[in-house]
Formats: C-alpha cells, sequence, structure tokens
C-alpha cells in the first residue's frame, strides 16, 4: 500500500501543480491499533506557486480525493496550515508527529522546530473534551457498543489527561499515552480491548464494559471542571510564520 499511497502523492503535485511538505497516516494506523480493514488515512500539507498567492481571486485551500476503497487522503495548503498552527489547531501537532511519514522535506522539520511555542493546553483541552463527551454521548450509552468506539473516547480522554500533566501536546501512539496517563486497575480491560479492535472487524460489538464508562464519565467531568480554572492565551505574533511562509514559496 505504501507505493500506492506514494504513487498518489505524486498524481496530486503533477495534477494540482502543487509540493507536497508532508504527508503522513493520522487515523488509527498512526494509533498504534488498526483493524484488518482500517482504512489508511493519509494527509499532507501542499505549497502551490508564488503567483497563485497573489491572485485576486483565491484558490480552495484544501485538496480532497474521493475515498477510492480503504484509502482516505487530503491535504491543506500551507496559508491554511500555518494559520491554524497560530490558533494551536490539535489535528496539526497529531500530524507532524505521526510516527508513519510518507513523505518529508526539510520544511517538516523547521515546523517542528517552532510548532511547541504555539501549543495552547487551553484550546487542545477544549478539543479533545469536545470530542471525548461528543463520542461518549453518541456510542457509549447503549447496552452494546462497538470496540472502536471505545477508543473514539479513550485516545482523547488520555489525551486531556496527557495536557494537563505535561503541558505539551500528546503522542499520537495510544501505547504511550497508556501508559502515561491510564489507571491501572484498567489496563487489563483496555488492553482486551485493543486485542479485540486489532483483530476483529471494524463493525466488532461487545457489552458496554461498566468500569471503562465510569472511568471515562468522570475523566470527562474533571478535565471540564479543569479548563475553566486555565488563563487565556496570549495572542502571537504573525513574523516568524509570515517568514516560514515566505522561504516555501517558489
Amino acid at each position: 500500500m505504501r507505493e500506492t499511497i506514494l504513487s498518489k502523492l505524486d498524481e496530486i503535485e503533477n495534477r494540482e501543480n502543487v509540493k507536497i511538505l508532508l504527508a503522513v497516516e493520522s487515523g488509527s494506523r498512526a494509533w498504534g491499533f488498526a483493524s484488518p480493514d482500517s482504512d489508511y488515512d493519509v494527509r499532507f500539507i501542499y505549497v502551490r506557486p508564488k503567483e497563485d498567492y497573489l491572485r485576486l481571486e483565491k484558490t480552495r485551500d484544501v485538496i480532497e480525493l474521493p475515498i477510492e476503497g480503504e484509502l482516505d487522503i487530503n491535504g491543506w495548503d500551507l496559508d491554511k496550515t500555518l494559520r491554524l498552527l497560530r490558533a494551536s489547531n490539535p489535528t496539526l501537532f497529531e500530524w507532524f508527529s505521526s510516527p508513519i511519514v510518507y513523505r518529508e522535506t526539510a520544511f517538516a522539520q523547521e515546523f517542528r522546530s517552532i510548532m511547541q511555542r504555539y501549543f495552547s493546553s487551553k484550546r487542545g483541552l477544549s478539543h479533545y473534551l469536545s470530542m471525548a463527551s461528543s463520542n461518549y454521548r453518541e456510542y457509549l450509552k447503549g447496552d452494546t457498543v462497538k470496540v472502536k468506539k471505545y477508543f473514539y473516547v479513550l485516545r482523547p480522554v488520555l489525551a486531556c489527561r496527557w495536557i494537563l500533566d505535561k503541558g505539551s501536546p500528546p503522542p499520537m501512539l495510544f501505547s504511550e499515552l497508556m501508559e502515561a496517563e491510564l489507571d491501572p486497575v484498567l489496563l487489563p480491560d483496555v488492553n482486551r480491548l485493543l486485542n479485540l479492535k486489532m483483530n476483529a472487524p471494524e463493525i466488532k460489538t461487545i457489552p458496554k464494559i461498566e468500569s471503562i464508562n465510569r472511568y471515562l464519565d468522570s475523566s470527562i467531568e474533571e478535565v471540564r471542571s479543569c479548563i475553566v480554572q486555565l488563563p487565556e492565551d496570549a495572542n502571537h505574533g504573525w513574523e516568524e510564520l509570515d517568514q516560514l511562509f515566505l522561504s516555501q514559496l517558489e
């Protein structure tokens, strides 16, 4: 599949007249618990020729390919990427820390060297809390639950705990989050879930696990109470990001 993905990235560059600066895996494969039938969620950052940014008629700032089988590919323009970094967009921090990299340029290393300065604990917590609470309400209230849905709540809850403990972007790998943040009492139950997730189809369902539900419920409330106590973040200037943007234009 890797060769197919690299070929698709070449096609995008040629068809769209762009240069891909970074391409990574962003879904369950990057989180370390892919199912046998999990999709490949490829995300990339690209830059257009300088002339495209000087036109009055703006070019769309995303490239999205139709989902093809198990392959889901889309990307963000450099302009959009840097604006979202200034806003401490958590998705960007995940992409740039993905353990599965398909393509990388010097830009990616330069981006990583500055991105920590733009991380906001409050915005990161708000993002992961929203994800955890909405998925909990939607997927974990019934008597039976899809195995993969547990991880749609477990991962953001552990990400919140990482941010509260360390004040830094959480890692992509679920195993790192588990080791650092999960209550040891829950390890057997979560390890059984992981084994099911990685060896069963995406649609696998199981009876609700009360111990995990109680932990998630209390964690969500704990994080919610912590967020309101955090101060508002100071705004960053544009100079550093402007320089990085201009350095990539050709």
